[in-house]
C-alpha cells in the first residue's frame, strides 16, 4: 500500500516523498513543490461548509492542467464526488442514490478536460451502496482502474465496516486499484484493510496533534504519523 500524506502547506512537501494536497491549497502556488502528489478536489470542505461546488467543472480541469506539465510531480487528480454520511446527505437534501449520480456527472465532465489520470470515486453508505455504484459506472471503471472509496473517513471507530466495504468492493471487482480517503491509524493498523488497499492517504496526523495542544502545521507531526504506519503492528481479525 502507497501512503499519500496529507499536506495543509504544499511547501512541506518537499520533505516527503508522497503527499496529497488539496486544490484550494494550490491555487496561489506557482512553482513545482512536491516529487509525487495526488490532487484532492476539496470535496469535503465544499460539499460539508456550502453543500455545493463553488468551482465548476472547467475551473477545477483547469488548475489539474496547470500542474500537469512535465516536471510538477502531479500524477493524478480525484474526481469532484459528492460525500454520502448523513450529515452530508441532510446539508445537501439529496439522497444516496442522488449524490453517487452526482459524482459520475462530475466524473465524466472532467475526463476529456484533463491529461492526467482521474481518479473516480465510489460512493455510499451502507455496503450494498458501493456495489451499486460500480454498476452505475459500468464501462468507465477498465480494467485494474485506481479507484477511490469515499465515506469511510469517519468510521475509524468501526474497523469491521470499512474492512467489509472493502472486501466486498475486491469481491466483485478484485482488479479495481483502490484508493482510501483519510483513514487513521487504528484502520491502517488492519490487515484486512491494508490488502484490499492498493494506496491511502491522511491528515489525521494533524486533528490529533491539535487535539493534544500541538500544532497541527508542523511537518514534523506529518513525519511522526508515517513513522507510526511504517512500524506498528499489523492486525488481523478484525473483519466480520
Amino acid at each position: 500500500m502507497k501512503f499519500y500524506v496529507g499536506l495543509h502547506q504544499p511547501s512541506d512537501a518537499k520533505r516527503f516523498d508522497r503527499v496529497f494536497i488539496s486544490v484550494n491549497r494550490t491555487r496561489a502556488r506557482k512553482t513545482p513543490f512536491a516529487k509525487e502528489w495526488i490532487m484532492d478536489s476539496g470535496a469535503f470542505t465544499e460539499i460539508a461548509a456550502h453543500g455545493r461546488y463553488r468551482s465548476s467543472v472547467e475551473e477545477y480541469a483547469a488548475e489539474i492542467a496547470r500542474w500537469s506539465v512535465a516536471g510538477s510531480g502531479l500524477i493524478a487528480a480525484v474526481a469532484q464526488d459528492f460525500m454520502c454520511e448523513p450529515f452530508i446527505l441532510q446539508k445537501t437534501g439529496l439522497t444516496v442514490v442522488e449524490h453517487q449520480r452526482l459524482t459520475i456527472e462530475r466524473y465524466d465532465a472532467l475526463l476529456p478536460l484533463v491529461n492526467v489520470t482521474l481518479m473516480p470515486v465510489l460512493q455510499g453508505y451502507a455496503l450494498e451502496n458501493y456495489l451499486n455504484h460500480i454498476e452505475f459506472y459500468g464501462d468507465r471503471l477498465g480494467p485494474g482502474h485506481w479507484v477511490g472509496v469515499g465515506s469511510i473517513c469517519k468510521r475509524n471507530t468501526n474497523i469491521a465496516e470499512i474492512e467489509a466495504i472493502l472486501t466486498a468492493i475486491k469481491k466483485v471487482r478484485p482488479d479495481l486499484r483502490l484508493h482510501a480517503f483519510g483513514l487513521k491509524l487504528t484502520a491502517l493498523s488492519s490487515g484486512v484493510v491494508r490488502a484490499q488497499l492498493h494506496s491511502a492517504d491522511s491528515m489525521a496526523w494533524s486533528y490529533s496533534a491539535r487535539k493534544q495542544g500541538r500544532s497541527g502545521n508542523d511537518w514534523r507531526e506529518a513525519q511522526n504519523f508515517i513513522d507510526r504506519l511504517d512500524t506498528m503492528p499489523v492486525q488481523y481479525g478484525l473483519q466480520l
